[in-house]
């Protein structure tokens, strides 16, 4: 297995009374299996398409002459959507770039979710128009944010004397939609989303894996971490064989049994912070429905021990904790050159031994509060061991609706949303007049 989970902190057993029965939750476990069959004729029935996705390569195939373009013609990629036609991209990103540069040879990307225009101001003043191109995402196609971006980077093409065409691709569902109509009117190439895969489900798709081919990411290798995740669930005897389903569970029975209402998610890696994100919205806009789920939190080590810990040890005790450890090293610290006894500490260790060492003790310090905290544990941050927490988050998510008896792919209260912002919009342009 890519990963290793341990939810044995979250016991009454391990961390006290404010901990899980182990009876208590093997009752809530148990309410899993029906999910686990779901999820079986799904992939039989290629009824949930998400499930496809992992074994399939033929579309990478079909995706790599885009990619290899953009790798040749572009210095900068601006990846335009938002929610999940850009996160799950962002997160699959910082496995090539960590905040200083691309890898050789690709181009720097830029994931542009926000409508605001100073950032966009700032992004124009910092590219070339004749080395610049833009993927276009909208599931959609009419989502009002994405379309105003692509409006403002097409008319900034034009007014560097760029034929837009040259320079765009565009994904959106294949139907009459303001995406594929903008599209058309520029003579824009357009891939077809698939219309049964909601946009926080689709990082396994070219959603995700076009800006993770054009960014030099083995995009195979992403979805053979998936399906180890997949292959294992679809094999597992019974729940308890089954991480997601485990995770799941944990999370519906501390919320039921132990008045849990929020989930963090704290990653010991830079390159796992986007993953926080994503999970962030994937986790919100699935189970948050009809008075029930818990709020994610996302957080980041070592940077959130000085920043949230205090609150986490010693506040309300309404959350679980899920630390993502990984396996880090690093040449050893030359501490001789500061020559000060308080420094012995980190003599002969590593930055990377100063990190294990800080997951760990804040799982151990957690644990010691009363604070349930799940560990969840990969050997390498690479694009398989990122398929795999992928692919198992969204299966936990998906097992965890089926407990909360709500449906994961749906948002209906976000609808209301964007009807009042049509009516300001509406309200604006008739002031204008």
């Amino acid at each position: 297995m890519i990963y290793r989970q341990s939810i044995d902190n979250c016991f009454a057993d391990a961390i006290g009374p404010t901990g899980l029965d182990r009876v208590a939750y093997a009752a809530v476990l148990a309410r899993a299996a029906p999910a686990l069959e779901q999820l079986r004729a799904w992939r039989q029935s290629d009824g949930l398409p998400l499930l496809s996705l992992p074994d399939a390569r033929a579309d990478l195939e079909a995706l790599a002459p885009i990619a290899k373009r953009f790798r040749a013609q572009f210095d900068d990629v601006v990846v335009l959507g938002t929610g999940g036609s850009n996160l799950g991209g962002r997160s699959l990103y910082a496995l090539a770039d960590a905040g200083w540069g691309p890898l050789p040879g690709t181009p720097r990307l830029h994931f542009m979710d926000n409508v605001d225009p100073h950032s966009f101001d700032a992004l124009f003043g910092a590219l070339t128009p004749a080395r610049t191109g833009f993927l276009v995402i909208s599931k959609s196609g009419g989502t009002a944010e994405t379309l105003s971006q692509a409006l403002t980077c097409f008319a900034w093409l034009q007014g560097a004397g760029e034929t837009v065409s040259a320079h765009v691709v565009a994904i959106a569902e294949d139907a009459d939609n303001p995406l594929r109509r903008l599209a058309g009117r520029h003579d824009v190439s357009m891939l077809d989303h698939d219309p049964g895969i909601g946009g926080r489900y689709s990082v396994l798709s070219l959603v995700g894996m076009l800006p993770a081919l054009i960014a030099g990411i083995d995009a195979a290798a992403v979805r053979e971490g998936a399906v180890s995740v997949l292959d294992q669930t679809m094999s597992a005897d019974s729940p308890d064989d089954c991480p997601p389903a485990v995770g799941a569970a944990i999370n519906v029975a501390l919320a039921e049994l132990c008045g849990v209402s929020a989930t963090v998610l704290m990653p010991y890696s830079d390159r796992l912070a986007p993953l926080a994100q994503w999970f962030q919205q994937l986790w919100a806009e699935s189970l948050g429905k009809g008075g029930k789920g818990t709020t994610p939190i996302n957080a980041t080590g070592t940077v959130d021990q000085h920043s949230q810990l205090q609150l986490y040890l010693d506040g309300p005790n309404d959350k679980l904790f899920t630390i993502v450890m990984t396996d880090v090293g690093g040449a050893p610290l030359d501490t001789g050159i500061a020559a000060d006894p308080a420094l012995d500490y980190l003599t002969g260790r590593s930055m990377g031994d100063l990190l294990d060492a800080c997951q760990r003790g804040t799982m151990d310090s957690l644990a010691a509060a009363g604070r349930p905290v799940r560990t969840i544990s990969v050997d390498a941050v690479d694009a398989r061991s990122l398929g795999a927490l992928m692919m198992h988050f969204m299966l936990e998510t998906i097992v965890a609706a089926h407990l909360l008896e709500i449906d994961p792919f749906d948002q209906p209260a976000v609808e209301d949303g964007k009807q009042r912002v049509r009516r300001y919009l509406d309200e604006m342009k008739g002031r204008a007049r």
